[in-house]
């Protein structure tokens, strides 16, 4: 029987919710005198990426190559701005000629990984433009070197694949990525990348040690090549901003042979043995002020009335030590040995992903979730303890009357808040931060019909209930959350507007935004690389 998770069935199923073919073509080109920038882009291709990997939307295997790594359907419906073509690389040489392409044409480009942008903009644009989606899900190789504790990983794999590579390879490697399998490498890294490693061994792109990119031009530069500069802003400065990443030589991290994880469920208002989930909750905020627990990471989910206590443990000594030190510093929580498992940190990862102690391995291999639900997300960072009268009106207010809301908080502190300067990647949200809150509300039904606007007005109210306990000035965000209700750029002259992107720009990114903006107008200075939430080109010295 499989070893699962002590209670919160339903949220182990909503932790699963947020981690949200090919036919032979040729490219039979309209034949009006009259030729568009989508017509130039696929002449432009011809006999440089192989035909069966370009569709064009009168393809047969357009919508299947669409869809097949959307983790959000809210962004496929017939109302969406769908690309022009897909690009479906399996070469950093297709990468090159698409970038060079689509710049003599006029056809930019949004690029995809694993699908997870909550918003959808590697794959849809918010108002009518030609563009063409490149897909990296073709690169998805990873090569581990043992003897230097190093991987390189394209851009189109998932974690789960990087984990089950890492792993596979040696029970003592890890690496320090997020809790969701289905993750694009390249979409993590672009993002910074937070997880339950962190606090251990700082965020994934701390971890990140050289990277090729196709540039604006087409070059395909290595770290040297490329200049510390860029070197900087790709690790956490967002994606489709600086050119295409397509892959990264990673650190890897050493782990005993074993490691320890449990999951248990707490209900708010239960006044019994187990002790009130807001009480919890309050207690849990203190033991994240601890700076010497960096081996103990314990992040929450909350849906309903239900709080998840997910526990990854990186010590030695295993279950019997985590015993030991939730005794000394949680016992409130209640751990029991039933709640422990030692597993391989491979096991483990599966564990927190898949939901069960002996899932199988090959589980981690899965790409899509493929569940059919619509998804809003947003976020907030945490810098002083809540307590628990405000956790007790979070339940009573707001999550107790939505069991289709989640929110995930995120553990900071350790290495990634106390060792890390704030300016060494772009992901600014170290020194001070407890947590990270990603808020998430599901839905059934039409994409943007009554349950939508419902479930939109529940996510407001709440997110607005929290803006007196989440930081401020500016109230921060995470980037790989991306949530465009924050801001969206304006286009003048064809180059994004720096103004207007420092309104969502300096809440990812805070006194890191300038710099990156500075770094745009150095490498991509006529803005090709764009989306409604790209790095604008500042032009101006910096």
């Amino acid at each position: 029987m499989a070893a699962t998770m002590r209670g919160g069935n339903n949220v182990a199923l909503a932790i699963i919710l947020l981690c949200f073919t090919c036919t032979n073509n040729v490219f039979l080109l309209p034949s009006s005198s009259a030729s568009s920038p989508t017509d130039d882009f696929l002449r432009c291709l011809s006999g440089k990426i192989p035909a069966e990997q370009v569709f064009t939307q009168s393809s047969s295997g357009f919508m299947a190559e669409l869809t097949s790594s959307v983790q959000n359907p809210r962004f496929v419906t017939n109302a969406t701005v769908r690309p022009a073509c897909i690009v479906a690389a399996s070469d950093a040489s297709h990468v090159q000629a698409a970038v060079r392409c689509g710049r003599r044409s006029g056809v930019r480009l949004r690029v995809r990984s694993g699908g997870h942008d909550y918003e959808g903009l590697s794959y849809r644009a918010v108002r009518a433009e030609t563009f063409a989606v490149l897909d990296l899900a073709g690169l998805r190789f990873v090569r581990v070197r043992a003897g230097d504790a190093t991987a390189w990983v394209d851009s189109g794999a998932t974690l789960g694949e990087l984990y089950y590579a890492v792993g596979t390879a040696n029970p003592g490697f890890a690496f320090p990525g997020g809790a969701c399998s289905t993750v694009g490498v390249g979409g993590y890294l672009s993002g910074g990348g937070i997880g339950l490693m962190m606090r251990k061994f700082g965020i994934g792109a701390d971890n990140v040690l050289d990277a090729m990119i196709v540039n604006a031009d087409g070059e395909l530069l290595d770290r040297g090549r490329m200049g510390e500069d860029l070197f900087w802003a790709i690790r956490g400065g967002g994606g489709e901003s600086f050119g295409v990443v397509v892959s990264w030589r990673l650190k890897l991290s050493m782990v005993p042979p074993t490691v320890a994880v449990f999951t248990i469920a707490k209900t708010a208002g239960d006044g019994g043995g187990g002790g009130d989930a807001a009480a919890l909750l309050a207690k849990w905020e203190t033991l994240i002020l601890q700076p010497f627990l960096p081996d103990l990471t314990i992040r929450v989910v909350l849906q309903g009335r239900t709080a998840l206590f997910q526990c990854l443990y990186l010590g030695s000594g295993g279950c019997a030590r985590l015993a030991a030190t939730m005794r000394a510093y949680f016992p409130e929580l209640g751990m029991t040995a039933s709640d422990c498992h030692d597993l391989t940190w491979l096991r483990a990862m599966a564990f927190i992903s898949l939901g069960a102690a002996d899932a199988p391995l090959e589980g981690m291999l899965r790409r899509t979730n493929n569940l059919g639900t619509y998804v809003k997300s947003k976020s907030d960072y945490v810098r002083r303890p809540m307590g628990a009268a405000v956790w007790s009106a979070l339940f009573a207010d707001h999550l107790a009357s939505n069991n289709a809301g989640v929110l995930i908080l995120e553990p900071h502190g350790g290495v990634v808040g106390a060792v890390v300067p704030d300016m060494a990647t772009p992901y600014p949200h170290r020194a001070g931060v407890l947590y990270n809150i990603q808020y998430g509300v599901f839905w059934w039904g039409d994409a943007e019909g009554e349950s939508s606007a419902a479930a939109r007005r529940w996510l407001d109210a709440l997110y607005a209930a929290m803006e007196a306990a989440v930081s401020g000035s500016p109230r921060e965000a995470f980037v790989n959350y991306r949530d465009l209700d924050i801001g969206e750029n304006a286009v003048v002259g064809g180059v994004t507007e720096y103004e207007s992107a420092r309104r969502w720009g300096e809440r990812y990114f805070m006194g890191n935004f300038r710099r990156l903006a500075a770094v745009k107008g150095r490498v991509d200075p006529s803005d090709f690389f764009r989306n409604e939430q790209s790095i604008p080109p500042l032009l101006q010295p910096y």
